[in-house]
């Protein structure tokens, strides 16, 4: 989990070339969202999510894992892809191939999406699922427009 939050927030903005400029306020709003989000989520997990033993060799958790992991490198390869669609200097708009983007127009939608349904099995807490959820909803419709 902490190795995904250090690739998406401190390696993948790093490999971004430049494009399009962020609005401020946009920067902002995901800024706080990941923040509230990630108090959301840490707190639920130390403080009031309670775990039976033997729960790290329960289906529920393994196959959630699993999930988290694979969404993870769906997410990473198809975010490469997209990065390097273009040569320097080169602009218009390529359709990606390659990986999942030969069975999913939104791959590293799709993979992100696996992610947090994963992650939400693994912990099994309404927070991780509501987090889901909203993964879905906002990649999904972002997913949509893109395949449009």
């Amino acid at each position: 989990f902490l190795f995904f939050l250090c690739c998406r927030a401190l390696i993948f903005p790093l490999l971004i070339r430049a494009g399009k400029p962020t609005p401020f306020f946009t920067f902002v709003l995901a800024l706080l969202f990941c923040v509230f989000n990630g108090y959301l989520q840490g707190r639920s997990l130390t403080t009031y999510a309670t775990y039976p033993p033997g729960w790290l060799s329960d289906l529920r958790f393994i196959t959630g894992f699993l999930g988290f992991f694979i969404g993870m490198a769906i997410n990473i390869h198809s975010d490469h892809i997209l990065r390097n669609l273009r040569k320097p200097g080169e602009t218009g708009y390529k359709i990606p191939r390659g990986g999942m983007f030969e069975y999913v127009s939104g791959a590293n939608f799709f993979g992100e999406i696996l992610e947090w349904f994963g992650f939400a099995l693994a912990c099994c807490t309404i927070e991780s699922f509501a987090f889901a959820l909203c993964t879905l909803f906002i990649l999904g419709s972002r997913a949509r427009q893109h395949h449009k």
